[in-house]
């Protein structure tokens, strides 16, 4: 049975809300030279991994160095992905001034742009999110997700779509702002598209001529062997990253919200909503590393420019409070939640009951 929903009200909400302050107050407390060494260690391990990843499909003879290549580039662009730039777009380090970590310039390995990615993500994403029709993650305009959401014959094939998505997923981000739907529904002006279009196709160009022109070239006649283990290393990224971030927000127990239910809402009940809507992932210390800590997408949704390291020394505390208020906290190994995810792309691809706005809320 799926845990309900919580509201809570009065004096309760608010003292919800001072326990959860209290929280982030103290990690802002402590910020410093530590996270300043992580961010800083991490980009070594990141550059180290590229170059050897890099060399050694270049370099390499046979097979198994041809796999060792891979596995080092994917590390790499995972690491640099999911644990430098999607934090640091976050502004998690913009403290440090340093200019090659501040969250307005930062140039990630991927081809979405960065300013792209701030808006859809950091603003429509992380101040609605889990809002039907106002947080465009949810589903990202390919899959129905919730009964909240209006079937169609096209839902049934959104399995496929889902495998689509998943090997293609740093194309599906990269267009995501350009909001290519309103343009083919006539609802976007088409200067409007073209200003939003160039920023996507500078970042693409620079990426497809670093990975498939670039690189290859360099390497000679071993340009196919390159060609193809860039090619691979981008595909693990990809499935990879895509399956950590659906584990993020449509896993089994996630609640949606109607936009009716959050006219004149407060930091308390934001806080509130981001922790219904959102799921953990249960590992280790490398296993948190490799997802860029967005196995803790409860503690990331509440205090999202807190450096992301925070959130496994925080996640106690905010379990512990939780539970106090009685507040479901919404974790489970990986292949729990990812199965979870699994089988509600599959459930939602056919049509049930939709249930009213006002039974939702």
């Amino acid at each position: 049975m799926s845990p309900r929903k919580i509201r809570l009200e009065g004096d309760t909400l608010a003292a919800f809300e001072r326990e959860l302050d209290a929280v982030r107050l103290q990690v802002l407390a402590d910020i410093g030279q530590r996270d300043a060494r992580h961010i800083r260690r991490m980009r070594g391990i990141v550059q180290g991994a590229a170059i050897g990843g890099r060399g050694l499909l270049m370099f390499g003879v046979g097979p198994v160095s041809w796999a060792a290549g891979v596995v080092g580039l994917a590390l790499a662009k995972i690491l640099e992905n999911m644990e430098i730039g999607h934090n640091v777009l976050h502004g998690q380090y913009d403290w440090m001034n340093d200019p090659s970590l501040n969250s307005q310039t930062y140039d990630w390995d991927i081809v979405c742009a960065g300013e792209h990615w701030r808006n859809s993500h950091n603003v429509e994403h992380h101040d609605h999110t889990n809002i039907i029709g106002l947080d465009h993650d949810f589903g990202y305009g390919m899959l129905r997700l919730s009964d909240q959401q209006r079937w169609s014959p096209a839902c049934l094939l959104q399995p496929f779509s889902y495998l689509l998505l998943a090997i293609n997923f740093q194309w599906g981000v990269a267009v995501h702002d350009i909001k290519i739907g309103r343009f083919v529904k006539g609802r976007m002006p088409f200067v409007e598209f073209r200003e939003r279009m160039r920023p996507f196709l500078r970042k693409a160009g620079r990426q497809l001529f670093k990975d498939y022109v670039l690189f290859p070239a360099l390497a000679f006649w071993q340009w196919p062997r390159v060609l193809l283990g860039n090619l691979a290393a981008n595909l693990i990224r990809n499935v990879w990253t895509n399956a950590i971030i659906f584990c993020g927000h449509f896993t089994e127990h996630v609640h949606t919200y109607t936009r009716k239910e959050v006219v004149g809402e407060t930091r308390g009940q934001w806080y509130l909503r981001q922790i219904q809507g959102s799921s953990n992932l249960e590992g280790g210390r490398t296993f948190h590393l490799l997802t860029g800590h967005l196995s803790h997408q409860i503690e990331h949704h509440l205090f999202p420019d807190l450096p992301a390291p925070r959130y496994t020394q925080i996640a106690p505390q905010v379990r512990e409070i939780c539970a106090r208020y009685g507040v479901h906290y919404n974790t489970g190994g990986f292949w729990k939640q990812y199965g979870g995810v699994l089988a509600r792309i599959v459930r939602y691809a056919f049509p049930g009951k939709r249930r009213a706005a006002a039974a939702a809320a």
